[in-house]
């Protein structure tokens, strides 16, 4: 197969992309982002030596393994953040564990926590900062964190647990002291989570338009943050209504600033901008 690389995507190539990412990913590429579709797959036709978008797609859809529609999927999706993005949320969190972890009503069993679209990290490793920190001052506080993605390649990133010093500018001090060492990497200098914090995340693949989640105990809060930007309002509802049968009664479900629940039918309660409750 001789590759051009100047291969061009037509308007019936992308709709064949889109459908295809929408059916697997949730993801709603519209219509204007042709160009970016067509600059993000360039490297998978280059890497499998494809001479067009339309004999490319075609492997995709005949791959029985699913592993080049993950591959496209990775190359698709967006993923920027930073460490102690939307600081607030992880204040709520805080505040909401530890009225959990002192009350003696409660149950004492670990708090359950699910990032759901960890991206490359930086939404666990935040969480799981703040809870350790919590932990230390209050006694009795124990807590399990999951953290999934649909992307394999931003996952393996997190699992890394290395980050570029300008993804630190927003954690205190102490924080960065605490659970940070400096390493070298490719000539460069970097932070690398200690082992024993990263240890305390389980990460693992997940998509979030499967059927239902494979939890056998309920969550009791789930951030789920600039994630359902990408998807459009029936996607969101369903979404949302496979978040509330996870949740356990009185939980939380945290989402970006950039978005609401306002548009869409759901059974949360609001409780504050970007935080609903299972009552």
């Amino acid at each position: 197969m001789a590759t051009d690389t100047a291969a061009e995507l037509t308007r019936e190539e992308y709709d064949l992309f889109r459908d295809l990412i929408y059916q697997h990913a949730g993801i709603n590429l519209g219509d204007q982002k042709l160009q970016l579709v067509r600059a993000r797959l360039g490297a998978r036709l280059r890497a499998g030596g494809f001479s067009s978008y339309r004999e490319y797609y075609n492997f995709v859809k005949g791959d029985r393994s699913g592993q080049e529609l993950t591959q496209l999927i990775d190359a698709i999706s967006t993923n920027t953040t930073h460490l102690f993005r939307e600081a607030k949320h992880f204040d709520f969190l805080a505040e909401t564990a530890r009225a959990w972890a002192t009350d003696r009503r409660n149950p004492r069993r670990p708090i359950r926590i699910w990032s759901a679209g960890c991206s490359s990290g930086e939404e666990p490793y935040t969480i799981v900062m703040t809870m350790d920190d919590l932990a230390r001052r209050t006694k009795g506080l124990q807590f399990k964190l999951l953290a999934t993605d649909i992307s394999t390649r931003v996952l393996a990133k997190a699992q890394r647990g290395l980050f570029e010093p300008d993804k630190l500018a927003k954690v205190p001090p102490a924080f960065r002291k605490r659970y940070f060492v400096s390493v070298r990497q490719d000539g460069r200098d970097m932070f690398e989570i200690r082992p024993e914090i990263r240890g305390q995340i389980r990460f693992a693949r997940l998509n979030l338009m499967d059927e239902r989640f494979p939890f056998r105990n309920k969550i009791d809060i789930i951030f789920c943050r600039n994630v359902m930007i990408y998807f459009d309002r029936p996607t969101q509802e369903r979404l949302v209504a496979k978040f509330a049968q996870v949740l356990a009664p009185g939980g939380y479900l945290l989402i970006g600033h950039s978005e609401s629940l306002n548009n869409i039918k759901h059974s949360l309660a609001y409780v504050m901008p970007t935080v609903y409750q299972k009552k």
